[in-house]
């Protein structure tokens, strides 16, 4: 979703020229030795309201600056690993979202972010390169991190820099003025070379508090050397709200707000909270990354930020960001297309965008939200593109049902006697250990069935599958399972087999899609895309539940369940179930 060419203030969608540009800033003080940085671009510039300036600032909302560092930051999350495509596509995506700022990662620390920094991926968003500043003991001309930099095509230079006077001497050990001159120096080779330059203190957040002179001197520095941005980093996560909004306000009497940023991590669970608190003490840029990705517990989520801002008066009132209404309608399929991408299941219970943000089960709820939403749903599901779920289960009534099978595509009034015996089915099934609630295929043909609205496509006889361990023709000992299915289409019986060095089910998975007769066309596109067990009743006699996600050539999913003591009996009738909603949706006839 492009941004539109003139955004509407009334609409949120941006506040004019000075919502983008820089404010005012204290020219660039000489340092002995080094260059003096050209004046800042703001310098010497009137108040303005649309920056919060000026009598008439309370106004027009002021600018938030939305920073997003999926690709740097959040590509030290365990388990993450972005191809030079994934970049690529992911630095689109938050192009469309409307963020303002897209940081690529560090050009010259690896081929990947070199190759990525050949070419700018953005055509809104601000690129943004990430690096130290320079080594002690060199300058920044001569530098190589510095000129791998300023060789990026990138719009902003991103340098970290140690705020805790700790890190300067256990970590760098060097003196803490040399730390100081590393920022000066670097911002000003930077700034020479024309660009946005900002700089990450790290562990500014535990530096204040153990030497608050040190930590506001390096803030400072780069400041007073030309920084557009100041982003102070609690890269620690341990840092609580009450604090941050302290500490941003105490820094925020030296370096004024709308050059502030904050960059927080998730390990007290807080990074959300902790950017809001440092927008309500006057720093206007957030860095985050898209669901919280990052190193340990992760960053703060910029897709639960986003509809914070959007959606709760208290900020939407107060200020803007770069997203608009229509941006905001596609945060739901951002968070989760960057999941898809990253073969990650997206969080059910994530804010905003979660699939069961706006999901009710409680009979008592279901029934207040389909008489209005607004009982239980603090924001409509709709405004960030999800959707609202009322679901069936053993806790829900005919209200539920009804509204349930009405979102499935499926109408049944609430006097059809065949509501009441799905309803009752239901939670039979349920008390036998099925979840519905995740299963929407399986619950649409249950009820298709209960209708004598269900094909009889086909008619499984029999199924084996057996798992041996064997020696290979190259005397490697490896597994192998093998299953075999009969089935009966119509008149016509089939037996197929399939061999898979993945398990068993993937062995039936290959089988039972080998031949369907007639039908086999229709299903040449189907593939299984998850596999997930959960143990239902623990104990010798455990029950087993399994939910497969499938999908086909047109990218559409469903997950279908099933539910047996035996794990291969269970996925088998998934599988099963699986195919027939495919046929189903293909519109076959039986």
């Amino acid at each position: 979703m492009n941004r539109q060419p003139t955004p509407s203030p009334l609409a949120g969608e941006g506040w004019g020229e000075g919502a983008r540009d820089d404010h005012h800033v204290a020219p660039a003080k000489p340092q002995p030795g080094n260059v003096t940085a050209p004046p800042h671009p703001a310098a010497a510039r009137p108040p303005s309201p649309a920056r919060g300036e000026g009598k008439d600032a309370a106004l027009v909302p002021a600018r938030i600056h939305l920073f997003d560092t999926t690709l740097r930051d959040g590509a030290q999350t365990t388990g993450v690993d972005f191809s030079l495509d994934d970049k690529r596509s992911v630095a689109a995506m938050l192009d469309r979202l409307g963020i303002d700022y897209v940081e690529g990662g560090y050009p010259g620390a690896n081929p990947l972010d070199t190759a990525f920094f050949a070419q700018k991926p953005t055509t809104q968003a601000k690129f943004a390169a990430f690096g130290m500043t320079k080594r002690a003991g060199r300058s920044a001309a001569n530098d190589p991190g510095i000129a791998a930099l300023l060789e990026a095509k990138a719009d902003a230079i991103v340098f970290v820099a140690k705020a805790w006077d700790y890190h300067v001497h256990v970590a760098l050990e060097i003196p803490l003025e040399d730390n100081l001159i590393g920022i000066r120096e670097s911002v000003e080779a930077a700034r020479a070379a024309g660009r946005e330059v900002m700089l990450d203190c790290e562990h500014f957040f535990d530096g204040y508090k153990a030497n608050p002179d040190y930590a506001l001197s390096c803030a400072r520095a780069a400041y007073e050397a030309g920084a557009r941005w100041v982003v102070l980093c609690d890269t620690n996560g341990g840092t609580l709200p009450d604090e941050i909004g302290a500490i941003v306000a105490a820094v925020a009497k030296t370096i004024p707000g709308d050059h502030l940023g904050i960059h927080a991590h998730d390990d007290c669970g807080c990074a959300v909270a902790n950017s809001l608190a440092a927008v309500e003490a006057g720093a206007r840029q957030i860095q985050g990354t898209l669901n919280g990705l990052g190193e340990r517990c992760g960053n703060a989520n910029l897709v639960t930020l986003i509809g914070a801002l959007k959606l709760k008066e208290r900020y939407r009132e107060r200020f803007a960001i770069g997203v608009d209404a229509a941006q905001l309608g596609e945060l739901t399929h951002v968070s989760r297309a960057l999941d898809e991408m990253l073969n990650r299941a997206p969080n059910r219970h994530a804010p905003f965008v979660g699939a069961s943000a706006f999901t009710t089960k409680a009979g008592i709820h279901a029934s207040a939200v389909l008489k209005d939403p607004r009982t239980y749903e603090h924001v409509p599901p709709e405004a960030t593109g999800n959707l609202r779920k009322v679901l069936i289960s053993d806790q829900g009534g005919k209200s539920n049902l009804v509204a349930e099978l009405e979102r499935i595509g499926v109408t049944l009034g609430r006097d059809d006697p065949r509501l009441g015996r799905v309803l009752d089915e239901v939670k039979e099934k349920e008390a036998q250990g099925y979840a519905f609630e995740g299963a929407d295929a399986s619950f649409f043909l249950l009820a298709k069935r209960i209708m004598g609205e269900l094909p009889a496509y086909f008619e499984i006889e029999r199924f084996t599958a057996n798992v041996e361990r064997r020696h290979n023709a190259l005397g490697e000992l490896v597994t192998f399972s093998e299953a075999i299915v009969k089935v009966k289409v119509g008149e016509e019986v089939l037996i197929s087999v399939a061999e898979s060095a993945l398990g068993p089910v993937n062995a039936l998975d290959l089988a039972l899609r080998k031949d369907l007769g007639r039908y086999q066309s229709l299903i040449e596109g189907l593939r299984l895309v998850d596999y997930k067990v959960r143990v239902f009743q623990g104990g010798t006699d455990a029950v087993t539940r399994v939910l497969i996600e499938s999908a086909d050539e047109t990218g559409a999913r469903w997950t279908t369940v099933g539910v047996s003591a035996n794990i291969i009996d269970a996925s088998f009738q998934a599988l099963v179930d699986s195919i027939t909603y495919k046929l189903m949706r293909e519109g076959a006839t039986a």
